[in-house]
C-alpha cells in the first residue's frame, strides 16, 4: 500500500500518515500507538509522532506496511 504526499509538501508527519492510510481513526489514537512503540519507520521503532516521512520512507503498524510516495 502507498500514500501520497501532497505535491506542495516535502514530507508528511507520521501521525498524519497513519490517519491518511486509514490505520487509525484519530490523532489521539495515532499518538497512543506511536508512544506505545507499535509503529516502525524504515524497519526501526519510532516514538515521535512528529517524525517527518519523505518520499521512499516505509512505515508499518499492526501488520500493515505503507510506502510514502511523492
Amino acid at each position: 500500500m502507498e500514500i501520497q504526499i501532497r505535491e506542495t509538501d516535502e514530507f508528511i508527519k507520521l501521525g498524519q500518515a497513519l490517519k491518511k492510510a486509514g490505520l487509525v481513526g484519530s490523532g489521539v489514537e495515532a499518538k497512543e500507538c506511536i508512544l506505545n512503540g507499535e509503529v516502525s519507520v524504515n524497519g526501526e521503532q519510532e516514538l515521535r509522532r512528529g517524525r517527518k516521512l519523505y518520499d521512499g520512507d516505509v512505515f508499518s503498524y499492526n501488520g500493515e506496511e505503507i510506502k510514502v510516495v511523492k
